[in-house]
């Protein structure tokens, strides 16, 4: 209840007030740094589990299924309509509708997903990677690499 009505507050602010929207994200989210910029229509399950490091960009239609903890590093891009989801549901089929669970998503310093991505639980992005448009990553991403397709797969690594 908490996360909906702040996240109706943020989303219905003006576009260029920063101020109200920087507090509202204060509020509402785990831990931010400084320079942070979300999109609107942004959604989230609690809140309080998402941790943002400095200079971070997030574009509109971003959704943080956050049921278990997300923490993103510094001078991190993500591009328009991402999905970010900690949460999963049982694959037998009996249990499906009664059961999930969550599972922590981590996320390095200077990494850009692209748009329409989908990051699931348990991935742990590293440093300096860049996600290509379109992606679902359900495995880890080494440092230093580009990662693309679904299931995201290594196209290459970035030489720094």
């Amino acid at each position: 209840m908490r996360a909906g009505k702040l996240l109706q507050k943020f989303n219905s602010a003006d576009y260029e007030d920063d101020k109200i929207k920087t507090e509202i994200l204060t509020e509402l989210l785990g831990s931010i740094g400084t320079g942070i910029s979300i999109g609107h229509n942004f959604h989230c399950d609690l809140g309080y589990n998402i941790h943002v490091g400095e200079s971070f960009y997030a574009g509109f239609n971003c959704t943080v299924l956050d049921m278990a903890e997300v923490r993103i590093g510094d001078n991190c891009l993500i591009a328009p309509n991402v999905g970010i989801y900690t949460a999963g549901h049982n694959i037998n089929p009996i249990d499906r509708h009664i059961t999930g669970f969550a599972k922590p998503i981590s996320i390095g310093n200077n990494v850009w997903i692209g748009g329409h991505c989908i990051i699931l639980g348990g991935v742990k992005i590293g440093n300096n990677s860049i996600i290509a448009a379109g992606s679902v990553v359900t495995k880890d991403v080494p440092e230093n690499t580009i990662f693309a397709g679904n299931p995201a797969k290594k196209l290459k690594d970035i030489e720094e």
